[in-house]
């Protein structure tokens, strides 16, 4: 068993502190939950294959991977499965992302982890769950996007379906939710004595996640094809406009009074024969308006011109550049961690003053 040294993890009292987690190799979701854990304070003892990950894989997963102690096993073989057993025994959460009964025929399952420790929290990862035609089945964020009618939603009117990077299964539907289920199941531990084992699986944390454009749809406000609707680029107070050095700025301003400021700022408040923006058919007017005014200055300029208003106007910026934003300095939102931009933990405590 070879053992790697964690990242200095700096933050002062962090509130997973002496929790002890038990990290599966595994890619995506299950390292994003190890990240947030282990940026709360949490002990990551991050399982790796002999010789680690291959070089690309490595590289992807270098943020994900940060704040880790790591260990070499061979699960496939006797040694290698009663040294995780050893450490399962410490430990309060266990990670796992295979496919279902992977685990179980390694001999690392939730009965067995289980029967060492009563109390672990065993996190199960998946993308399609533990049950269902589906389960066994090989997927991406892409497909689990699919599948449960959130890619349908996302996109421009006439095009297809646009691709959210792989930030809303792999992360947000999936180690988001796994990090919830496991934390939430810890506090259970800590009032019964007994252990859980937690199904978070990417297609329920996708369904969770359209819980607004679903009551929007019922109600029969979100009623068009994507792209004509008010959170998807339809409504053209909630875009993005091509300035006039070919850059971009994002416009939200969705209530009343928010519209307003966006009027004044673009010098629209006065213009007495804007149409009403409660008429959809009126939309592809008030955009076109939008637009010739946002083509008059540089993005810079309308961000200056916005600066400290209401209308919900800002730059659309690069990573680097949000890097170097004011504000995003001011609270410490990135930071460098080996030559590689990277987002600092989160959320913050009362008090937690290391990040800024």
């Amino acid at each position: 068993m070879r053992v790697a040294a964690c990242e200095e993890n700096d933050r002062v009292d962090a509130p997973l502190t002496g929790t002890t987690v038990v990290e599966l190799p595994a890619i995506g979701p299950v390292p994003f939950c190890g990240m947030l854990l282990a940026g709360l304070g949490a002990d990551v003892i991050q399982i790796q294959r002999p010789g680690g990950r291959p070089p690309l894989e490595r590289e992807a997963h270098r943020i994900l991977d940060r704040d880790r102690r790591r260990v070499e096993l061979d699960l496939k073989t006797p040694e290698g499965t009663r040294e995780l057993l050893r450490l399962v025994e410490g430990a309060d959460i266990l990670l796992e992302g295979w496919r279902p009964g992977i685990a179980e025929r390694l001999g690392v399952g939730p009965q067995v982890c289980l029967e060492r420790n009563p109390r672990l929290v065993y996190g199960r990862m998946s993308g399609y769950g533990q049950d269902g035609p589906l389960s066994t089945v090989a997927g991406h964020d892409i497909n689990f996007l699919a599948i449960t009618g959130a890619l349908h939603l996302i996109g421009r009117f006439g095009a297809p379906p646009t691709i959210p990077l792989n930030l809303v299964a792999d992360f947000g539907g999936g180690g988001m939710l796994l990090a919830a289920g496991v934390l939430s199941a810890l506090i259970r531990t800590f009032r019964t004595g007994r252990g859980t084992v937690v199904d978070a699986a990417m297609i329920d944390g996708v369904a969770l996640l359209l819980a607004m454009p679903l009551a929007l749809r019922g109600a029969g406000i979100w009623r068009g094809d994507r792209g004509e609707n008010l959170l998807d680029g339809g409504a053209p107070w909630y875009d993005v406009y091509r300035c006039a050095d070919g850059r971009y700025v994002a416009v939200g301003a969705i209530e009343e009074r928010f519209y307003h400021e966006l009027l004044k700022g673009l010098g629209l408040d006065r213009d007495e024969e804007l149409p009403n923006r409660d008429d959809p058919a009126n939309w592809p007017v008030l955009r076109g308006r939008f637009a010739a005014c946002f083509g008059t200055r540089t993005r810079d300029e309308w961000a200056e011109r916005f600066a400290g208003s209401d209308a919900c106007v800002t730059p659309v910026l690069t990573p680097e550049e949000a890097a170097a934003n004011p504000h995003l300095v001011h609270r410490g939102v990135y930071r460098e961690q080996s030559g590689t931009l990277a987002p600092a933990p989160a959320p913050r405590l009362d008090g937690d003053t290391s990040l800024g």
